[in-house]
């Protein structure tokens, strides 16, 4: 039998809950940027994909990204696992140096709360106008024909893209990049919001974003030290991830005040999470050097490309393209550059590796972005022609709290004391 580490144990598990934690505070986040009639549509979103992913996880979607690898080419993992069944056996390809020293289970529950936030993403590039049932259905094909061979091709050792060696340590193409095209292609198919781009829809609750933009950065240490699956191999990727965090908050709000003369709250916030996308596939193989470096060009690119939908006619709505896919992109392929043997990694460019590790990312993030942005699209738009994916007009224009779940976020007649119908004043 393998001998498991209480320790590594502990930290893995724990680090699962603060990547959960991550889902709520990302519903947070952009219940602040949507308008006031659509925050608890976002909220609702968010938490029918901790639903949704955690018994699809269970019982289907771990084994196909995990499981013996079907056919031995290295494109999707086998239904071994099922129902979490063969629990008793280690995950293939997690032998030699990269034996774990945690249960199986403990991979299986930290692994899955990657699988519940990469489509929760998702919920930002549609924001105000996808029927909730429709984005439920969108989960589940997506989470089957889209994640989980990406899990596959990258974190199994098993997978073709792992095999080659790509290098990602917590999900840069897996979660980042394949979110990022995924939510271009999702909001391609389903659409525009009605009056975009020509009326503003301004966030209608900022410190509501940084309340969950703060959980994020919080997670995150779990998303990245976590993925070490070892608490004595956590420290480097957590001290990286906060630095290159830190490096790109200040990136972004320069690159603010240098073409507006103003630096934003939201603009800090938005570059925090560049940030930490952009440190997610580096954090385990870089310096302290790379870590800065990745996050300052995060942080500038970030903040260039947000405007880029307007020139695509894309209404991708809360910037998932230009701050997840464009920064996952981006530190997967700097991976390639900065990357060092005096950490997890092989020598990148800069440390006279050559350009044999930076080739190997490009073809990963080419890959990678191509087959998410058309596989999402083909999905979208089989459930456009299906089910439909869309809230009608007038329910868009009223919000989606009340057209789809009857429900406000803030009740103002309350708070100026007086009652509605059925309601009866306390004496």
């Amino acid at each position: 039998m393998p001998r498991y580490d209480s320790g590594n144990t502990a930290w893995v598990l724990t680090s699962a809950a603060l990547v959960l934690f991550m889902t709520p505070g990302l519903a947070i986040f952009y219940g602040g940027m949507v308008r006031r009639k659509n925050v608890l549509a976002m909220l609702m979103q968010n938490f029918g994909v901790m639903a949704v992913v955690s018994l699809l996880w269970v019982w289907l979607t771990y084994s196909l990204s995990f499981g013996p690898d079907l056919g031995g080419v290295g494109l999707i993992g086998s239904l071994h696992f099922a129902g979490l069944g063969h629990l008793q056996q280690m995950v293939p390809g997690f032998s030699g140096s990269r034996a774990m020293t945690v249960p199986p289970v403990a991979f299986v529950i930290f692994q899955m709360m990657f699988a519940i936030i990469t489509p929760a993403l998702l919920s930002g590039s549609v924001a105000d106008r996808m029927k909730f049932s429709s984005f439920l259905l969108f989960i589940v094909a997506w989470s089957v024909l889209v994640y989980a061979p990406v899990a596959h091709w990258v974190f199994s050792p098993e997978g073709w893209l792992a095999k080659r060696g790509v290098e990602d340590f917590a999900g840069g193409t897996v979660v980042e990049l394949n979110a990022g095209m995924a939510g271009a292609a999702l909001a391609w198919v389903v659409g525009r919001r009605r009056g975009w781009p020509h009326d503003l829809m301004r966030p209608h609750n900022v410190p509501l974003t940084v309340l969950g933009g703060g959980i994020l950065w919080f997670g995150w240490f779990g998303f990245n030290a976590g993925s070490a699956l070892s608490a004595s191999g956590a420290a480097m990727a957590f001290i990286n991830t906060n630095t290159a965090i830190a490096a790109a908050l200040l990136a972004w709000i320069l690159v603010e005040r240098l073409r507006t003369g103003k630096p934003t709250t939201l603009g800090a916030v938005s570059g925090a999470v560049a940030g930490a996308v952009a440190i997610t596939p580096a954090c385990g193989y870089v310096n302290t050097l790379g870590a800065t470096v990745i996050g300052l060009v995060a942080g500038v690119a970030s903040a260039l490309a947000v405007n880029l939908k307007f020139r695509l006619g894309i209404d991708e709505s809360l910037d998932v393209l230009a701050v997840h896919g464009l920064a996952g992109l981006l530190g997967t392929v700097l991976v390639g550059v900065f990357a060092t043997s005096t950490s997890l990694g092989r020598d990148g460019l800069f440390y006279g590796g050559g350009a044999g590790l930076l080739g190997e990312q490009a073809l990963a993030v080419l890959c990678v972005g191509a087959y998410s942005f058309a596989a999402t699209a083909g999905i979208t738009y089989a459930l456009r022609r299906t089910v439909g994916l869309r809230v009608s007009e007038d329910e868009e224009l009223v919000g989606l709290d009340l057209s789809l779940h009857e429900e406000a976020a803030y009740d103002f007649d309350a708070s100026s004391g007086s009652f509605g119908s059925g309601e009866r004043q306390e004496r």
